[in-house]
Formats: structure tokens, C-alpha cells, sequence
């Protein structure tokens, strides 16, 4: 549970220390700003965050960085320059990105042409109508057709041959008709092949000389960078300007702040002789929502905040991401042999990685996908699609088997039921004091009951005892799900129908809980993909002596290469959609808004 708790603060000072005020703040950066109100500062609000006042947009210097950034050689740096126009600069560059990208299209095009003309030799048209009005009319023929040419009674000529194709012109005064040959003519345009080679040429030249400016004005990229911070920070300072209050004689702020922050707001205001007010949210507040981990869960905090970000009274879901993700890709992947071949290209990236915090961060996550993959596709005996032999420790490990489809589909609804009880519970702890905390025990008593049913309902005795539970379950939802109050006839008519209500989403959790079935579904198919290309590799060794064992090895690189990519794919998105659609609709019932502080941006260097 570690969502940081926040105070509401106001910092209060003269409208002359307003300067001060501000840009002290933005120097803490620990202030989420919140606007003091009205529609119309809302408005001057959202126009301040648009962009800078100058001429040169944001949007556009991002694309002239970016254009910059991704040249194929970078210029030493000019650190400072006094003749340095930004906008100047930034003109330059965007008009070179959109030349290049003319003259790459046009390089395509001649490109694209010279390879439909070039088979057809140097053809030039005369410029006037030849003699008897004849004209050119081109054909290409596959060369299994090339028996229709004795239909054409306007002559014809063959002026090329490939492996497919026969290359025809016909002679005719005007154009044949659309069935003399079974394929439609070919346009090849009035440019001689010459005339297309040396465009060509000077496209290359042009583009050449396009990416050596480009290449010259990566020099000034610092220079860029440094500008659009600045400009950044211009932006939120006229935005929090916006979100303050000012009259005659004072103005202050008001926003969010981290508990363990609020000491610093207050000394920087003594020491700039403002006044601070600070007290814990209302009930009726909607704080917003700062996820604090440790460095080495940075990257659980970042997939808990990608699709919704939990309310401020809830809890973090970082912890139970960072373990139920790589579980999940570990299902849906189900070979230990994959599993190696990803615990490799992490190897390659591992110093890499290990440059940034952040980058720590994913090489763990990472860590736990592999070391995850490994341990799992070892208990389904799956080593690219090779189970293990008969005797020794791999086929001791190997507890489960992917063809045994009742007991994996029991295993991954158990894991579902699992998922979605731990989300109820959570749940639960977040309404401890409410009164329709109960419920939540319900889904969680319908949910186990439910499945044990189905998993040990062969036993009279489980069978009886699950039934039991479920049913307290329904009472539960049925009686605790509403939150209507007072004693009266109608209110415990509203009581009835919320709670019937309710048990409406019955369907719905019994939907969630099969959802589940994808980790089976999903592991079976990367499992059957890999055993049907190793058949088709030892098919084709047998059948093509000699060249056997290269073709065998294309099969296995190719198709497990395919195969791993899908899986990967499978696992990335599976593995998230059950934790954000499943587990987080359980799990969470109110969604919240990020911290955003107030903050000066620091420049990135190239």
C-alpha cells in the first residue's frame, strides 16, 4: 500500500512576491497545482499549457529535434552562439525533413519505374504520329500463355524473356481489345529508360546533399534542447500563474503535496516571508494519486498507471503487477526453451539496461519474465516443443502437461479465481468501514465456492460444503451491496433491487473467471506450434537427402523464431489485459488522476 498521503496546501504571499512565489515553487517541484476556480481560469489554464507565446510551436521544435536526433552522424555541439535564431533554425530544418521526404518519394517512384521499364530496353517514341498511325502496345505474357501470341493479327514482337515472362509489344492503330491477351496491358509511360536512370541520379544527388544539412545542423541540438526547456518552463510558469489567485494586494497557490514534502514548502516560505496553510484531505476531497516505490519497482509503477490510475483512498497494485504479469507470459509462453532463448537477449542488454534506474528496473521485471518462462515451461516438460526424457531431474520437474486439458483448464480458472479473490480482498480492505464491505466476501464466497464445485465436485462431501458457501456468498451480495439508508418500506425496496441487481453481475464474474482460460488456450497453441514445426523439420530431413538437414534447420530457426514472436506479443498483451480488465474491475472501485507536479523540466542531451 503504498500510495503517498498528501496534504492540502496553500502558499499566500503580497502580489508583489508573486514572481518569487512561483518560481520558488517550480524550483521545489513537489506541488501538484490545483486551479482555484472558475470556468474562465480553466480556460486561460488550458491556453497557457498549449504552447509558448513565440512564433515556433512546441510541436514543431519537437519534430525538428527528433529530425535531428535521428540523423545517421551527429556534429560536435555549439554550446553557445549569439547570432542563434530558433526559429530561423528551427524553419531550416523542417523545411529540409519535408524536401528529403519529397525526394525519397520521388527516388521511390523512379525506383519503382525504372524496374517496370527496365526489361523493355530504351524505348524513345517518336514525337509525332508514325507512318500509318501505327502506335506501341505493351504486354507482359506469362510464358505458359505464350501460345495466345498466334491469335494477334496485328504484328507483334517479343523483346525480351525472362524465368516467367514474355515481354510483347503489339503494333496497332489503336488499342487491342482487353481480352487479346489474358493479361491487361502494362503502361510504361513515354520517359526513356535513360532519361528515369538520370533523374534517378539527381534525386540521389539532391537527397544526399538534403542529409548533409541535416547532418550540419545536428551541431545545434543542445542548443534546441536547451531552448524548448526553456520554453517548457515557461509554459507551466504561466500555467500555474493561471491556476492562482491574485487581487489588488495578494495572491496565492493552492495544490497537493506529499506529507514528507510539506516541510520544505514551509521553509521555503519563512525564508521568503510568505504564509502557508496546510491540513489533511476532507472526505469529500479527491486527492490526487502518487504511487511511491522503490527504484527497483519502477516499472510495476509504471504498468499500474498505464490504463487507469488508482483512486487516492484505494491501494497500489505495483507489487501484485510485478508478480502476476510475468506469471501470466510465463502460461501463455509455456516453454522452457523460449524461455532461454529470452533469458539470452536479456543477457546481451544487461549492461544496458543497467545505465538508468529505470532501466534497472525493466531488467528486473525482465529477469522475472525469464527466470518465470523457465520454471514453468520445466513443469509442462516443453523445451521448444521437445519434452523431457523419461527419467532425471527434468522429468521429475515436469508435474503438469499442456495435452491434459482438464486438469490445465482447472489449473488456469484456479489461477483466475485466485486473481480475482486477492482483487476482492483488496477491495475489502479499501471499504473495511463501509457497510457493503460484505459483499465483497460474497463474490469471493461464490467465486471459491463455485469452482471447487466444478474442480472437486465429484466428492459428495466438497460438493456439499462449495454449494453451502456459495450460497452464504449470494446472501451476502444480495443483502449488502446497497448502500441505501433509512428503515422505511422503500427503502428496503431500494435495498431488494440494488441487491438483485447485484447478483446480476453474477454473469459477469463467471465471464471474468473463464477469461482465464486464455492462459491455457494461448500456452497449448505456442506449445502445438512448436511440436508441428520440429515434425515438419524431420519430415523434411527425411524427404530431401542431402540438402535434408539445411532445410530442417530453416524450419526450426524460422517457425520458432514466428512462433516466440507470438508468443511474446500473447504475453505482453494477455498478461496486461487480465490484470487491467479482470483484476482491476474487481480490485478497484473508484479510478483517481496522477500527481502531476510543478516542476522545471531539466534538459535532455541528445
Amino acid at each position: 500500500m503504498s500510495i503517498a498521503p498528501v496534504q492540502h496546501i496553500a502558499v499566500i504571499g503580497r502580489i508583489a512576491d508573486k514572481p518569487i512565489l512561483l518560481e520558488g515553487l517550480q524550483d521545489l517541484g513537489c506541488i501538484h497545482i490545483t486551479p482555484v476556480s472558475t470556468s474562465d481560469q480553466l480556460n486561460t489554464l488550458n491556453d497557457a499549457l498549449s504552447g509558448p507565446a513565440d512564433d515556433t510551436t512546441t510541436a514543431d521544435i519537437d519534430k525538428a529535434l527528433k529530425f535531428l536526433n535521428d540523423a545517421p552522424f551527429q556534429r560536435r555541439q555549439v554550446i553557445a552562439q549569439h547570432d542563434f535564431s530558433i526559429d530561423e533554425t528551427i524553419a531550416a530544418v523542417l523545411d529540409i525533413k519535408r524536401r528529403l521526404r519529397v525526394a525519397n518519394d520521388k527516388r521511390d517512384y523512379l525506383l519503382a519505374r525504372i524496374a517496370d521499364v527496365e526489361a523493355w530496353g530504351e524505348i524513345t517514341f517518336p514525337e509525332k504520329e508514325p507512318q500509318a498511325g501505327l502506335r506501341f502496345w505493351f504486354y507482359l505474357l506469362p510464358r505458359r500463355a505464350k501460345g495466345q501470341l498466334k491469335q494477334i493479327t496485328d504484328p507483334w514482337v517479343v523483346v525480351a524473356t525472362d524465368d516467367r515472362s514474355s515481354y510483347v509489344v503489339v503494333l496497332a492503330e489503336n488499342e487491342p481489345s482487353p481480352d487479346l491477351l489474358p493479361t491487361p496491358r502494362v503502361h510504361i509511360g513515354s520517359e526513356p529508360l535513360s532519361a528515369l536512370k538520370a533523374a534517378l541520379h539527381e534525386a540521389e544527388i539532391e537527397i544526399d546533399d538534403l542529409v548533409a544539412e541535416r547532418i550540419a545542423f545536428t551541431r545545434f541540438v543542445s542548443l534546441i534542447s536547451a531552448h524548448l526547456t526553456n520554453v517548457t518552463n515557461a509554459a507551466s510558469l504561466r500555467a500555474a500563474d493561471q491556476a492562482s489567485y491574485s487581487d489588488a494586494d495578494l495572491c496565492f497557490v493552492q495544490g497537493w503535496t506529499p506529507e514528507d514534502d510539506a516541510g520544505r514548502v514551509e521553509e521555503f516560505a519563512i525564508a521568503n516571508g510568505l504564509g502557508t496553510t496546510c491540513s489533511p484531505p476532507a472526505p469529500r476531497d479527491a486527492p490526487p494519486t502518487l504511487l511511491r516505490q522503490s527504484a527497483a519497482r519502477q516499472s510495476g509503477v509504471d504498468l499500474s498507471m498505464f490504463y487507469q490510475v488508482p483512486d487516492y483512498r484505494s491501494w497500489d497494485p505495483t507489487l501484485m503487477l510485478l508478480i502476476s504479469f510475468p506469471f501470466f507470459f510465463a502460461m501463455i509462453l509455456a516453454d522452457a526453451g523460449y524461455g532461454l532463448v529470452l533469458g539470452s537477449i536479456l543477457a546481451l542488454y544487461w549492461r544496458r539496461l543497467g545505465k538508468t534506474p529505470r532501466g534497472r528496473s525493466y531488467r528486473l521485471l525482465s529477469a522475472r519474465i525469464v527466470l518465470g518462462t523457465c520454471f514453468y515451461g520445466a513443469l509442462v516438460g516443453s523445451y521448444f516443443g521437445v519434452a523431457p526424457p523419461d527419467r532425471g531431474v527434468l522429468a521429475a520437474i515436469n508435474i503438469l502437461s499442456i495435452n491434459d486439458f482438464d486438469t490445465m483448464m482447472k489449473v488456469s480458472i484456479g489461477v483466475g479465481v485466485l486473481h480475482i479473490t486477492i482483487a476482492n480482498l483488496l477491495s475489502a480492505y479499501v471499504l473495511r468501514r463501509q457497510p457493503d464491505v460484505l459483499s465483497k466476501f460474497g463474490w469471493i464466497a461464490v467465486c471459491v465456492g463455485g469452482y471447487a464445485i466444478y474442480a472437486f465436485g465429484d466428492d459428495p462431501l466438497i460438493r456439499n460444503v462449495s454449494s453451502f458457501i456459495a450460497c452464504i456468498g449470494v446472501a451476502l451480495i444480495f443483502f449488502f451491496s446497497s448502500l441505501a439508508q433509512g428503515q422505511g418500506f422503500g427503502s428496503h425496496i431500494k435495498r431488494g433491487l440494488d441487491g438483485a441487481q447485484a447478483l446480476a453481475g453474477a454473469m459477469t464474474a463467471f465471464g471474468d473467471v473463464l477469461s482465464y482460460m486464455r492462459l491455457f488456450a494461448l500456452g497449448l497453441a505456442s506449445a502445438s506450434l512448436a511440436v508441428t514445426f520440429n515434425q515438419l523439420a524431420v519430415n523434411a530431413q527425411a524427404a530431401l537427402p542431402g540438402l535434408g538437414f539445411l532445410a530442417a534447420a530453416l524450419i526450426i530457426l524460422l517457425g520458432h523464431g514466428l512462433n516466440l514472436a507470438l508468443g511474446i506479443i500473447s504475453g505482453v498483451v494477455h498478461g496486461l489485459r487480465l490484470n487491467y480488465i479482470e483484476f482491476f474491475k474487481w480490485g478497484f472501485d473508484d479510478e483517481g488522476y496522477a500527481f502531476t507536479p510543478f516542476a522545471k523540466k531539466q534538459m535532455e542531451t541528445a
